[in-house]
């Protein structure tokens, strides 16, 4: 079982402070089984906030195996005679002061 990250704590216990607070807030509930009524729930909804909070994405090289290298064929040129015009052609630089 992989363990909690530390956004999926984060958002869990938020929220079950903040709709715990919410709840007995909008219930006005002084009881003892309505408290414990309104925790409970809002442990469940933290719980359920925290499970579906997405995980970070495995890196490539951690996911999957590196492909083994395609073996590839080289590929023979074929010679050409060099002509006058295809014949590299000298650089000429302007002269300096």
């Amino acid at each position: 079982m992989p363990r909690p990250t530390a956004a999926q704590l984060a958002y869990g216990s938020c929220t079950v402070i903040f709709s715990t607070l919410a709840m007995l807030l909008l219930s006005q509930t002084s009881s003892g089984l309505g408290i414990a009524l309104i925790t409970l729930s809002a442990l469940a909804l933290g719980l359920l906030v925290a499970v579906t909070v997405p995980l970070p994405k495995p890196t490539p090289s951690a996911a999957a195996p590196a492909p083994a290298p395609v073996e590839r064929v080289p590929v023979q040129r074929e010679t050409a005679s060099v002509s006058a015009a295809a014949a590299p052609q000298p650089v000429h630089e302007p002269a300096g002061p």
